[in-house]
């Protein structure tokens, strides 16, 4: 019988899930608006502020076209280019991104569009942070 002590495997396991635990309760809790879409544009990640501020829940949010959906229809071109330019890894920093709430308000919300990688270094979304 060959066995291996896992004891160690486990440990580093456990903590990094608490991190990731840790990291997710920061990005809901911030008192920014914070939001994460995919490579596609579609809405990953929705924070408390964001939904105070814009009215969507985070149920509502998720899986939509953050472009199409919650950008008025004369920003989008630009909205769309800054997503695009973080999505080829430029991220851009003070940017005036215009949104529109659930309730029909024009929001402008000072933002930083981050590229977001996975652990390979491959480029999975963007997140802005307000």
């Amino acid at each position: 019988c060959v066995g291996q002590d896992i004891t160690q495997i486990n440990a580093m396991t456990a903590e990094q899930q608490r991190i990731a635990d840790d990291l997710s309760r920061v990005i809901d809790t911030a008192n920014a608006p914070i939001f994460g879409v995919d490579t596609h544009g579609m809405v990953t990640e929705w924070n408390r502020k964001a939904a105070s501020i814009l009215g969507y829940t985070k149920a509502e949010t998720i899986g939509k076209n953050l472009v199409d959906t919650f950008i008025q229809p004369e920003n989008r071109a630009s909205v769309s280019e800054v997503l695009t330019r973080a999505l080829a890894g430029k991220e851009t920093a003070n940017y005036e991104l215009p949104m529109l709430s659930k309730h029909g308000e024009r929001y402008t919300i000072l933002l930083n569009a981050t590229t977001r990688r996975d652990a390979s270094g491959q480029i999975t979304g963007v997140v802005g942070v307000g």
